[in-house]
């Protein structure tokens, strides 16, 4: 990944920022400029709230180059509160507790070191609420 690429995907990884459709309403992420469900062109930025559910999961033990360090860890389908799926790595989870249906909430982790600079890249990962963590 570029140092260009990187900045311009900070909104969506650091916020969660995909689009709404102005159109029919569809929430998407990542923001497209042609609305998938009407065709519109009329798509705004949307914040999403970060909080979904586990759709479905996948442990991960054979990781791709750069991501060694969290080794195993969770994959996951989340589907966000406002309607879209987005793949993402559960973090601060116990491998064993990972259920179907599974609250979970947005954070911002450490994702990979890049390039021989040593670009730390940061992005959103799930875990479960901080108040059923505590629990």
């Amino acid at each position: 990944m570029s140092l260009a690429k990187h900045w311009r995907l900070q909104d969506q990884r650091y916020k969660l920022i995909g689009g709404q459709c102005e159109a029919c309403g569809a929430k998407l992420f990542p923001q497209r400029q042609v609305c998938p469900q009407c065709k519109s062109q009329r798509v705004r930025p949307y914040k999403f709230s970060g909080k979904g559910r586990v759709y479905s999961y996948t442990v991960v033990y054979d990781a791709p180059a750069g991501y060694e360090l969290f080794l195993p860890y969770v994959t996951a389908l989340v589907r966000l509160d406002e309607g879209p799926m987005i793949t993402a790595q559960l973090t601060d989870v116990d491998l064993n507790d990972v259920q179907i249906g599974m609250p979970v909430e947005m954070v911002t982790r450490r994702l990979r070191q890049f390039g021989e600079d040593g670009l730390i890249v940061y992005g959103y990962k799930f875990r479960k609420p901080l108040q059923e963590q505590l629990a």
